[in-house]
This record gives structure tokens, sequence and C-alpha cells, in this order.
């Protein structure tokens, strides 16, 4: 589609999660709008498949498309996930959990974190994610469903551990039921638009030669649209963000599954473990330049949970981000428009956000340069503010040794140093439109690292010491009462598998 021809057919090269997100997507909303989608992905090729963390936008996502939680959970052997403990970030023995979620209960109009660090110089309130609910029942093992009160000490959110390869073939049959074709089949060449440049076709191993007028890149890191056949260029984030190899591995499932995902700290990286229904997913997110594959696969080897049923896999990235996500008749989705590192999950949401860019700018009549500088602009922005929260975890690191101490001293973008002082001198938070985290989450690390206000809010002042250390009790004892009367994460996921064989039947009824 060039000028102001209509968009007929929008082809998707590459499956996966990427892939069958974006197919599910557009084939659920413009099913009655006459547009055909193709995806072409080949069974021969592999997908990268270990991102099996996500954050709690993923449930908006399926739920847009009529899934229910439970009907997800069953499909991908998923577990439930209230955030992300990291272990041995903030010293050797350290231990915190970033919830998705608040802390505590806002008193007399004074946000609680002002609260809490006023009750620091004075006493010791304990740790901060002890006044998150969703943290609380992280720790105990248990699991309940958010409450509708309007009380901020009990808000939270919850996400999913799935698998990635049974999450993409339950969106896959889901596409192909809206009306989406699927093609089994290698890419060999892409033809260009001589006058143009723009992409008029894709040439298969099959012989196939599928035309279109707007070409999704799901393509992975090799991408290729976006990358080999338009030459968008790369930028590299790697002054910053030092890990550029993982080595996954899946394992016996031992235990019953956590409901976090689980971060440690190793000598030049650190380690995951998801925790499945089926099996474990771990990991290790090295710096090659500091560690070697051998050492690397030795330790996550020595630290696996259970019995090792794979093969350790060597993954190489370049953390950074495409140019420009959108070039020409090409929007680039997924590890083909760029990669930060897995430790705060979020390549699924990325993969989220790009196709809510698609459909908020989708070129209906013809490609304007307003709106395509307007996504490039929103997927440039919203790279960066990911990759600030990312660089803020190592730029706070109380480690010792070369890697660790390499990223405390780092020079940090003008973007996050601004955001490190405000907090610092006025414990404010900034948050801006396409970001990612919230304030909640921005708190979690900076507490979890020590890190607060050089000076006590006025308004928290203002509070008695006897007013405001009630508040604190009357949360913990609130927040301990809710954990004990949870059921176990296990149980849920037991009642979720119910629900979805009992549904089952009717479905195919």
């Amino acid at each position: 589609m060039q000028g102001n021809r209509s968009l007929n057919h929008i082809v998707i090269l590459g499956g996966g999660t990427a892939g069958w997100m974006t197919a599910a997507s557009l084939g659920h909303r413009y099913r009655r709008s006459g547009i055909k989608i193709t995806v072409i992905e080949s069974s021969a090729i592999g997908t990268i498949g270990v991102g099996e963390a996500t954050i709690p936008t993923l449930r908006a996502f399926y739920h847009g498309l009529g899934m229910t939680d439970y009907e997800v959970v069953a499909a991908t052997n998923a577990s439930c996930k209230l955030g992300i403990r990291f272990s041995g970030w903030a010293g050797e023995d350290s231990r915190f959990i970033h919830p998705f979620g608040g802390f505590g209960q806002d008193l007399a109009a004074t946000e609680f974190h002002h609260i809490f660090n006023a009750a620091r110089g004075r006493a010791n309130p304990g740790p901060l994610d002890d006044y998150a609910l969703g943290a609380a029942l992280a720790k105990a093992g248990r699991f309940a469903l958010p409450s509708p009160s309007r009380e901020t000490w009990t808000q939270f959110d919850w996400a999913l551990h799935f698998d990635a390869g049974l999450f993409a073939n339950h969106l896959r049959d889901f596409a192909v039921k809206a009306g989406v074709r699927r093609i089994d089949a290698v890419l060999k060449h892409v033809r260009l638009a001589p006058a143009t440049g723009f992409i008029e076709a894709l040439e298969l191993d099959s012989g196939e030669v599928v035309e279109g007028d707007l070409f999704v890149d799901c393509s992975g890191f090799q991408a290729l649209l976006i990358g080999k056949a338009l030459g968008v260029g790369y930028e590299d984030y790697c002054r910053w963000l030092f890990c550029d190899a993982a080595v996954a591995q899946q394992s016996e499932r031992v235990d019953a599954p956590n409901s976090f995902t689980e971060v440690m700290a190793r000598p030049a990286g650190w380690q995951w473990h998801i925790p499945l229904q089926h099996r474990s997913g771990n990991g290790h997110v090295y710096s090659s330049a500091h560690m070697s594959d051998d050492e690397a696969v030795r330790i996550l080897a020595e630290t696996l949970p259970g019995k090792a049923v794979t093969d350790p896999r060597i993954i190489r990235f370049r953390p950074g981000r495409r140019e420009r996500a959108w070039e020409k008749n090409c929007v680039a989705i997924g590890l083909s428009s760029g990669f930060l590192e897995p430790l705060e999950s979020t390549s699924i949401a990325l993969v989220q956000t790009g196709i809510e860019r698609l459909h908020m700018l989708l070129p209906v009549d013809g490609y304007d340069p307003v709106a395509i500088d307007e996504h490039n602009d929103m997927a440039k922005r919203e790279f960066e503010r990911t990759r600030d929260f990312i660089i803020l975890h190592y730029k706070l690191n109380q480690r010792d040794g070369d890697f660790w101490c390499q990223a405390a001293d780092m020079e940090v973008p003008d973007t996050l140093a601004r955001k490190m002082e405000l907090y610092r001198s006025r414990g404010h938070f900034v948050r801006y439109r396409w970001e990612m985290f919230h304030p909640a989450s921005w708190l979690a690390i900076y507490a979890g690292f020590d890190v607060w206000p050089d000076s006590v809010d006025p308004a928290a002042s203002q509070l008695s010491d006897i007013e405001a250390d009630l508040n604190l009790k009357a949360i913990r004892d609130r927040i301990d009462a809710a954990v004990q009367a949870a059921p176990m994460h296990q149980a849920f996921i037991d009642h979720c598998n119910r629900l979805a064989r009992n549904a089952a039947p009717a479905r195919s009824a």
C-alpha cells in the first residue's frame, strides 16, 4: 500500500509469542473489516521461547480477546506471579520483593512512602515490602484475587509465569479461528519496489510469493525486514547494560511453585528461576566481557533446583533498540524492534504496547509521515524509559566484584539521573506517557536498596508519632490477617484447571 491505496493485506513475518500476539489481536479487532492477515512462520526454525515471566498488562491483553484467566492458566501450564524477589542485589544476604501494586495506606492526604520515611527517622518500621499485600502473599506461598476495596493497602495486581510455546500455540489457534491465514515456509527473498523502497512481496522457499500492503516484522533478533531488507540501524545500550548473553535450561519441578519470579545476583550478572506447573524455567544472564560461557553454564548447572530436562542453551543478544520501529510499510514488533534484558519481564509487555501503537496509527488510507514519526517517537521514549528502570537496579547495587563495581560507578543517562535526583531531594516520582513502570515500582527498587529521600516531607512531619505508628501497625495487622485467610497458591492453580476442564465441553458443544 503506497500513496492513498486502501489497506487490504497485513503480512506478519514470524510466529512465536510476538507474531501470534500480533496476529490474534489484529485478527480479533479487524475480523469484520475485510482486511486479510497472513502469518508466515517456519516449523523448521525454532523461537527464542524463554520469555516465561510476564507483568500484569498481559492479562488485559488476553482479556481483550475474550480469554479468561483460568483458560490461559490451564492452556499454558501457568503459575501466578505477584512480583519479583531480588536476592543478593543489595548485599550477599539481602532479599526484597518488587510487588505488582502499591504499599501501605495513605493518611490525611499524605502518600504512604512519606509516612514510612518519616517513621524511619525515629524507629525501625521493618522492610517496605511488609506493607504490600501482594508481597506478603508471595512470601507466604499464598494467592488470592485482588479485592474491589478502594483502600490502598489492599491494592495489588498479578501476572503469569507460563510456557511461552504453549501461549503462542493458544494464540495461533485463536487467530486461525478468527480468519488469520498461516503459511509454514522460510523467507528466501524480500522484494522491494524500485521507486520507493517499500516492501512489495515476500518470496518463500515453497515458491509462493506473498504480496502485502503492511508488513509486520516479528522475525526476532534477525530483523529480516526492518533490519536486513530496509537497513534500519540499531542503537546500542551496552554502555549501561553490560549483560549480552544468557544460558537457559529447564528442570524438573521439585516443590510447589512460588508466586514470584526469583532473580539471584551472580558474579557477572544474575540468575532467574521461574516455576511452572510442569517444570521450572532457569537461566543465567551474564556479561561475556566478565565471564566465559563455560563458567556461566557451570554456575547454572550447580544451582538448578531440580534435575535438568533440557541441555543448556546459550543466547546472544545486544541490548538496545532499532533506530526506527516503523520504516516505510514495515513495523517491527518484538525482538526485531529491540531488546533490553529479561530482568523485569518487559519483552512481552513491549510486544503488547507495540501492538497498541499499531492499532492506534494503522495506515488504513495510506502512509502519513506524521503518524509514522509519532509511532517512532513513542517507541523510542518507551524503550528509553524502560531501559532507565532496568539500569537503576545495577546503579544501586551493593555488591563487590568488577562487574558490579563497574555498574555502580557508571554514569547513567540524563533522563535517569534527573529522576534519581528528584526522588532523593523530595521523594518525587516522575511518570510520563508510554512509561511502563508506575511510581510504586520505582519505590520498590529504591527501598530494596535502602535509598530514601534526603528530607522528610512536611506533610508527614505534621502527623504525631503515635498516629503514624498506629497507622503502620494497623496496616501490618490487616495484611497479616488477609494472608492467613488466603488459600495456597497451588490451590488457586488447581481451581483454574478445574474451571478450564468444566468449560471445555461447553466450548466444544
